[in-house]
């Protein structure tokens, strides 16, 4: 791990073919680490491309620079430091590639500033779905049990006291069973929920999501910005697994209108909530051709 301090965060993040002529960024979701990536970040990485793949805010190595701020998870603050992250390092026009937690960050970074990606892609999260007064099916109200537990007394338990296990169940039901969830690799991921701060951004971000908790007033500016959803002039890419038991591939359907600029949308037969993990040799395939190769 490198690590390079932003106004809010000393991030910690890996990189793989630093001599590449393009930058593409992976960034995870919840519960995972940046181990999420290693498949397909080995396949843009010999394709040409320099990747970055960061911790996100609440995942070790990465920690919060000041004791007293807010340990928020709220989406806009996980757009505004993938901004910093880009400026710490003085990207241009990076691709930005984002999983779950990731994809949201990934978006709210190219809608809080047009311009500043190449490319978007998203996994297994649709876009423009993060208001919380949005209708939800009776099938997405018992998919989302574990938002609600969180705005709860024994939901906060839970998550400071058995996180590990509460994340396993996530891997355990949210997609088909495969090698990629075998016990060694989901122990390794884990070290990064070992972060002290990791109960405290977890449970805020699923409260704050629904309007159960209040935001890091730092970011009103950007949650003003992000509600609703901003029209993005990005080319973008979203990769949704048909067998996705969380986010089934019809959340990510019909959002063509949030683009102006190419948009491709793959749903991929037999994979789960994961796609990265699951299939790192096709999930890196669409991308470079989506991406193009160096």
């Amino acid at each position: 791990m490198k690590f390079i301090d932003t106004p809010t965060l000393r991030i910690g993040y890996g990189e793989r073919n630093e001599s590449g002529n393009r930058t593409a960024i992976c960034i995870h979701g919840w519960p995972d680490s940046p181990r999420t990536w290693n498949g397909v970040a080995g396949r843009l990485a010999d394709a040409g491309w320099r990747v970055l793949v960061p911790a996100v805010r609440g995942f070790a190595p990465t920690t919060f620079r000041d004791p007293g701020k807010i340990r928020s998870g709220q989406l806009a603050a996980l757009g505004c430091d993938l901004l910093d992250f880009i400026d710490a390092l003085q990207l241009d026009k990076p691709a930005l590639i984002g999983h779950d937690w990731g994809a949201r960050a990934a978006a709210n970074a190219c809608g809080l500033r047009p311009g500043v990606a190449s490319h978007l892609a998203m996994l297994s999260v649709g876009y423009g779905t993060n208001q919380p007064d949005q209708a939800l099916s009776m099938e997405m109200l018992r998919n989302y049990w574990y938002h609600w537990l969180m705005a709860t007394p024994r939901g906060d338990q839970v998550v400071r006291t058995d996180g590990r296990a509460f994340a396993k169940f996530m891997w355990d039901t949210w997609s088909p069973p495969g090698p990629w969830n075998n016990p060694d690799e989901f122990a390794a991921t884990a070290t990064a929920f070992d972060q002290a701060d990791w109960a405290d951004v977890t449970l805020h971000s699923y409260r704050h999501r629904w309007g159960h908790a209040e935001g890091d007033p730092a970011y009103d500016g950007a949650e003003a910005a992000l509600n609703p959803a901003p029209v993005l002039d990005v080319d973008t890419l979203v990769l949704h697994g048909k067998d996705d038991r969380v986010n089934p591939p019809e959340t990510s359907a019909g959002r063509a209108h949030y683009f102006t600029g190419r948009y491709e949308r793959v749903v991929c037969d037999g994979i789960g909530h994961f796609p990265q993990r699951e299939a790192p040799e096709r999930i890196g395939d669409e991308l470079i051709r989506f991406l193009g190769r160096e």
